[in-house]
């Protein structure tokens, strides 16, 4: 919103809302800085950022609105996604016909506003409003829903009343009738659309001995959404087996699904275990984004020296890439990012995997079966027929699999799959314990990638410079040296810059961001099998004396690639710490 500092000067005056000294002073400082005299004053609290907002309003004649304590209507506010709501700071508060009325922060975002318009076909009238008002229209999505389910609720409890079970004999029918009934739907409907809009990962359904406990893991961490009446077990129970083709009337083994929805417009594969516990069968339900492609090495995370040995890599036709470490880690996703660069009419992918976490155009996706004996051995010997070029296997996990991907990779194939280990140096001695033959590592091993997944900070964020204490305890953690000098090499610092000049960053708990982080990205260290490591390969236990030279050569560590992240205000030095001490 630009206004000319004449006619904001003039204004402010004439209201006296400022006074001349202060003005004067904010000018002056913006005259130096480069930045906004509006942005100064708010700095210096010489004015509200909402009172100048609304002088902004004024001065430009765009209408303001406040909506604290203003009943939205839900099917209004659901026409702008929760995500992107809270992302840019815009809500829909009103339609007549085809034209909707939207509140923003910032009226001279066009994009957001495109993108609303492209979603409603309708015609977006902008309006100004304050944070307050921002801050209760986000709550209304939480409360619109738990007013949506408490109708639900309602209604489910009379249909579980009535369905009473008729005895061992009919207790499938009697389940399946439960689950196809309108209450259940509605209610697994509603929570898979509310886990979505949170941006979760995962849905657990958990039940206690007087409820049933929803919680979602969003960016990796577990938080409540609500609690149900336990009477709401056996129908959502009962609705996601029948989702997942489970066996209604199996209640003391665990089981496993899979099925697919549209959310938002998006469509979600789920990945469903069930498993009994002492007060009922626990649900777990993965949410897997069916689309990925668009990612880029970058925009996950990767820079510097590690990002052009991965597009070194990449470039060579035959060779293992491997991507190490826990249990959602985002080693997947990594592999997937990888495959979608080299995804191009001239070659062959096909991939083995267990389960199949995104579904890509133009790649052969192939789900290994345990149960009827179609393993990843057993799929990477079909695999090899196939002329393939490039091929994925999901995970190694035994001295066969790993064998059988090593000769893929010996016989003209570039082969990318997963092991579990907790740092790049540690798949050697990993793969030496399952019996490969050191001569065969060294052939075919080109780079090692590990990894985890650290929470990004909101935009919103506290500045802090390290105390010596804890510089010094973080020297003990990380070579600060080799992030310093990475630092200056990718020029995100200049050459002069020492470690005191670096400024960290605390998470700023907002009503927008509750928890000061929104999102994820990931923290690597990226081994290249060179000529040096190549040699202590092939003596026995050089775990530790490969990570050194690793080191010597350039490659980061996942703790220093997570400082370096931390410099940069991406994340914080304590997420780093968690993350990488877990």
């Amino acid at each position: 919103m630009y206004i000319s500092d004449t006619h904001l000067k003039s204004f402010l005056a004439d209201a006296g809302l400022v006074s001349q000294k202060d003005f004067d002073v904010a000018e002056r400082e913006a005259k130096e800085s480069g930045r906004s005299i509006g942005e100064i004053l708010v700095a210096k609290s010489a004015i509200g950022e909402d009172e100048l907002r609304r002088t902004y309003a004024y001065i430009l004649g765009i209408p303001f609105v406040s909506l604290s304590g203003t009943k939205i209507p839900f099917e209004t506010l659901s026409l702008i996604p929760e995500p992107v709501a809270r992302r840019n700071n815009i809500v829909a508060y009103n339609r007549r016909g085809d034209e909707l009325e939207v509140a923003m922060l910032d009226t001279d975002d066009l994009a957001a506003i495109d993108f609303i318009k492209k979603k409603t076909h309708l015609k977006i009238l902008s309006r100004l409003t304050d944070v307050a008002s921002i801050k209760y229209a986000l709550k209304e999505y939480q409360q619109s829903l738990k007013d949506n389910l408490g109708d639900v609720i309602e209604r489910e409890t009379a249909a579980l009343l009535k369905s009473a079970p008729r005895g061992k004999e009919g207790e499938e029918e009697d389940l399946r009738q439960v689950a196809e009934g309108v209450p259940a739907v509605r209610i697994v409907d509603t929570l898979i659309r509310h886990a979505n809009a949170q941006g979760a990962s995962d849905i657990h359904i958990e039940p206690m001995e007087e409820s049933l406990l929803i919680r979602y893991r969003i960016d990796g961490i577990l938080h409540d959404a609500m609690e149900l009446p336990k009477h709401a077990a056996n129908a959502i129970t009962a609705r996601v087996k029948v989702l997942a083709n489970m066996r209604l009337d199996e209640h003391r083994l665990p089981q496993d699904g899979r099925f697919g929805a549209e959310s938002g417009g998006e469509k979600i594969s789920f990945r469903v275990s069930v498993l009994p516990t002492y007060f009922g069968e626990k649900i777990v339900m993965r949410l897997l984004r069916d689309n990925i492609s668009g990612f880029t090495l970058e925009a996950v995370g990767f820079h510097g020296i590690a990002l052009e040995r991965m597009h070194e890599a990449m470039r060579g036709t035959t060779g293992m890439i491997l991507a190490t470490g826990p249990t959602g880690a985002g080693k997947s996703t990594t592999l997937y990012t990888l495959l979608d660069l080299v995804n191009s009419p001239d070659v062959n992918i096909s991939t083995i995997e267990d389960p199949i976490e995104y579904q890509m155009t133009r790649i052969n996706q192939t789900q290994v079966r345990p149960e009827i004996g179609f393993s990843f051995a057993n799929g990477l010997r079909s695999l090899v027929r196939q002329d393939p070029d490039i091929i994925m296997v999901g995970e190694i996990r035994d001295k066969e699999t790993a064998s059988l991907a090593i000769n893929a990779a010996l016989t003209g194939h570039l082969v990318l799959s997963t092991l579990h280990t907790n740092s790049a140096a540690g798949a050697i001695p990993r793969l030496l314990d399952m019996g490969v033959e050191p001569f065969l590592l060294v052939s075919t091993l080109r780079v090692i990638i590990g990894q985890r997944l650290v929470r990004k900070l909101c935009p919103e964020r506290e500045k802090h410079n390290l105390t010596r204490d804890e510089q010094a305890q973080l020297e003990k953690e990380v070579d600060v040296g080799a992030v310093l000098r990475a630092l200056k090499e990718d020029k995100i610092f200049p050459k002069d810059a020492t470690w005191k000049s670096v400024q960290f960053s605390h998470p700023k708990e907002t009503a927008l961001c509750p928890s000061g982080y929104a999102g994820r990205i990931g923290i690597h260290e990226v081994l290249p099998v060179t000529a040096t490591i190549k040699e202590l390969m092939m003596k026995a236990d050089a775990g530790s004396a490969i990570e050194k030279q690793a080191r010597s050569e350039g490659m980061l560590t996942m703790s220093e690639d997570g400082i370096f992240k931390a410099a940069q205000g991406i994340t914080t030095i304590e997420e780093v710490l968690r993350v990488v001490t877990e």
